[in-house]
């Protein structure tokens, strides 16, 4: 299994964390199952932002974005080349390192 390298953040992860996920599951999937609590106000349906992550280390290893990630990356804040929406980026075999940042575009956290 994979392992995630989760760097620190101040809300959701303040050590930062190493989890390990089955390939064929998403980062937020991920994060969530390991009691990471990341932002996902859609419920991971690709409509918003809130669960953008930036994929320091491994993202050539994840699935392609497709075009509605892309055009909703657009409106991400902080977004950078190695942006993605961890709800449609899948894990494979390949170790990843992933930062989560510091800000989203949500003015009202959904308490998930």
């Amino acid at each position: 299994m994979p392992t995630i390298k989760i760097l620190p953040h101040s809300e959701y992860c303040p050590q930062g964390a190493e989890i390990t996920a089955p390939a064929g599951t998403s980062i937020c999937e991920a994060m969530l199952e390991n009691h990471i609590n990341i932002e996902h106000a859609c419920e991971m349906s690709c409509a918003c932002t809130t669960c953008h992550v930036i994929v320091r280390k491994g993202i050539e290893s994840l699935n392609e974005a497709e075009e509605g990630e892309e055009d909703l990356l657009d409106r991400a804040w902080g977004l950078e080349p190695q942006s993605r929406l961890s709800c449609q980026a899948i894990l494979a075999q390949t170790d990843l390192t992933v930062e989560i940042p510091k800000y989203s575009i949500n003015h009202a956290k959904e308490n998930h």
